[in-house]
Parts: structure tokens; C-alpha cells; sequence
């Protein structure tokens, strides 16, 4: 049995190539399936081994050490919570063959449907299905209707009923083949859909979790992991550095001992809260309650908050290092590119610290799908 530190080993060498076919492929996807990757948000009805969320996010951010596309892929392990609201029949149909299942979807722009007797006729085009070309499973977001009081439903599909267009080419996050899913006319069962955050089926603490917070924790770590790997290659760096004019190594400056401090207490600081949020909120659903709205707008707040900081990071170490990183070749290019991404998500963004003060104020959050 391959080792968490082998796979990381093997990644180091690899992460190049998956940066340039842009997608991590479906052999290195099996190496982080028999590393527990894919089952860790499997139910144990089905033989998962569901971890505590803060455990799950420590090997995410560990993996987005050495490379954050792969660590963005191996986050979508924790999609499979999404899947807790199908049927059970339906679940026990999608884990027959394993537990260790790689789920991916591209859920926008929500496409309308035709219901049908058994289900919904689905036809469009999807973006942004990140890891979908080592994925077992896809889904693909249509529209909802009165029975789900609009919120759209997510269709599950098998991957011969879905062609993948490789249209992913971006500053950061190369390696993730979020490229885009078509489907083309293809009836799906009513019972192979779900409402994204729908109530889970499977009575078991992982599904109790606010399932929403949990897909912005995954990828807000990767940010982590992302700068961690800056903060890294700054303090390598700055013991060796010098320009060409002659003046000192960076870490002889003032102002770059003083960077590098100032960002590594920054990361240190919005990731320990972070965590803290995690395994407060975790101890809640394993207790047999409900997360309350507060927990869940500050677990949203604080994985906003991170991604900021990540980003920052970054950005800051570049200020300070000199003319070196304005060559593309420089790691903190790539660092730059990568940590911007998670930032930019939907689920990170400004407007999320609006709703989260608005509920910590007592008022409905501001935007939708906040919980």
C-alpha cells in the first residue's frame, strides 16, 4: 500500500506534466484513492471511512503544499457529502463497485430540463467541472421547479453519457481540467438528482456538517497549502538571493525579513481560526445537533478569510523578492497564479463576508445558496 508521503513524492515530480496537459490524470487519481482521498466522504453504509472535516482539510492543504491543482482536484473527495441526498437505493447504486468514488460536476450555467414520465431530459453545456476527467460519476446543474421551490437540482450522470471539451487554460490552477461537460439529450431518472445541500438520507455526523461551508473549506485550504509552499520558497530564497546590482542577499534586508514575518503570522493566524471553527462546529454534529446559523456564517466568513489571506501572501512575497518573480518561470508566478483562484470562487468572495455579517447580526444572509 502506497504511503501519504509517497504520493506526495511521486506529485513533486509529476506536478509539472499535469500543468501542461492541464488536468491531473485518471493513474495519479488512483494513487489518492488508495490514500483514502476518495472514500473520506463516502458513507460507512456503503464501507467509507468519513473523517472529521478538519482532518480531511489537513491532507488537502498538505497535498496543495507541492501542488495546488492536485490539491483542488483532491478536494472535490469531500463532493461526495452532495451525494447523501440521493436515494439510498441510488447511493448503494453509485458505491457497488467501492467506496472510493471520484465525484465531479459543472453545475453552471443551470440548464433547463424537459420533465419526462421517468425523470428530466437533460441537454446543454456545463463549466468549470474541475477533475472531471478522473472522475467515476459527473453532474451536471438544471433547473428546479415547484417541488424544489426553484433552487436547482444537480443530475448525475456516468461519464459515457457525458463528452468532456477541453476548454481550461488559466493563470492558476492550470493542472485542474476544469474544462467543460456536455451532454446531449440524455434522460435522467428523477432518482439520480439531488438539491445541492439537499437533506441527506444517510443518518450519519459527516451529512450533519453545513455541507455548503464544507465545499467552501476545501477550497479555501488549498489557498493555504498554496502560500504555505510561498512562504516556503521565500525563506529558501531569501538565504541565497542576491540581484544583479550588487546589494544584499534579501535576507540581509530589513524589509523582506519584515515581509516574510508579517505574512507567515497572517497565514498562521486565519488558519488556526479556520481549524478552530472546524473541530468546534464538527463537535456539534457528533454530539447529535445542528449546526447553528452562527457556526455555519463563521465557517463561511472564516474560509473567506483565508483565501483572502492566501492571495495576499502571495502577492506580498512577490512585492519584496526583487525582480526575480517577474519572469514566468519563477515558482512565485506559478504561486501567484494558483492562489489567486481560490479567492475568485463564488464561494469566497466579498460577498461573503456580507452575508456572514448580516447573520451574525440576526438578519437572513444576503446571498443565496448561503447555507
Amino acid at each position: 500500500m502506497v504511503t501519504f508521503d509517497e504520493v506526495l513524492s511521486e506529485l513533486a515530480e509529476r506536478r509539472e506534466q499535469f500543468r501542461q496537459q492541464r488536468h491531473v490524470p485518471r493513474d495519479f487519481v488512483a494513487r489518492l484513492k488508495e490514500i483514502g482521498i476518495y472514500r473520506a466522504a463516502t458513507p460507512a453504509k456503503f464501507g467509507g471511512e468519513p473523517l472529521p472535516p478538519a482532518e480531511f482539510l489537513d491532507r488537502i492543504e498538505r497535498i496543495s503544499v507541492v501542488d495546488g491543482s492536485t490539491g483542488w482536484v483532491a478536494s472535490f473527495g469531500s463532493a461526495l457529502v452532495y451525494l447523501a441526498a440521493l436515494p439510498v437505493e441510488t447511493q448503494a447504486e453509485v458505491y457497488r463497485d467501492g467506496p472510493d468514488v471520484a465525484f465531479s460536476a459543472g453545475l453552471f450555467p443551470v440548464q433547463p430540463v424537459t420533465p419526462t414520465e421517468r425523470g428530466f431530459r437533460v441537454d446543454g453545456r456545463w463549466k468549470f467541472a474541475s477533475g472531471c476527467m478522473g472522475a467515476d460519476v459527473l453532474g451536471v446543474g438544471i433547473a428546479g421547479d415547484s417541488s424544489t421551490a426553484g433552487k436547482p437540482r444537480t443530475a448525475v450522470l456516468r461519464p459515457g453519457q457525458v463528452e468532456i471539451v477541453q476548454e481550461w487554460d488559466a493563470v492558476g490552477m492550470r493542472g485542474t481540467g476544469s474544462f467543460d461537460l456536455v451532454v446531449r439529450d440524455v434522460e435522467v431518472p428523477r432518482e439520480w438528482t439531488f438539491l445541492r445541500g439537499g437533506e441527506p438520507t444517510i443518518d450519519e455526523p459527516l451529512y450533519r456538517y453545513p455541507t455548503i461551508a464544507y465545499a467552501a473549506q476545501v477550497l479555501a485550504v488549498v489557498g493555504a497549502g498554496v502560500a504555505r509552499a510561498a512562504l516556503d520558497h521565500a525563506r529558501e530564497a531569501g538565504a541565497g538571493y542576491r540581484g544583479v546590482t550588487g546589494a544584499p542577499k534579501l535576507a540581509d534586508r530589513a524589509y523582506y525579513r519584515t515581509g516574510v514575518a508579517t505574512a507567515e503570522a497572517a497565514l498562521r493566524s486565519a488558519r488556526a481560526w479556520f481549524y478552530e471553527l472546524s473541530h468546534e462546529v464538527w463537535a456539534t454534529v457528533v454530539d447529535g445537533d445542528q449546526a447553528t446559523d452562527e457556526q455555519n456564517a463563521l465557517l463561511r466568513l472564516a474560509s473567506a478569510h483565508l483565501a483572502k489571506t492566501a492571495s495576499d501572501v502571495v502577492a506580498q512575497l512577490v512585492e519584496i523578492s526583487g525582480t526575480a518573480p517577474i519572469h514566468p518561470a519563477h515558482p512565485l508566478q506559478a504561486l501567484l497564479g494558483d492562489a489567486l483562484v481560490p479567492k475568485q470562487h463564488a464561494f469566497l468572495g466579498p460577498a461573503v463576508h456580507d452575508a456572514a455579517g448580516a447573520v451574525l447580526m440576526g438578519q437572513p444572509a444576503t446571498i443565496p445558496g448561503f447555507r
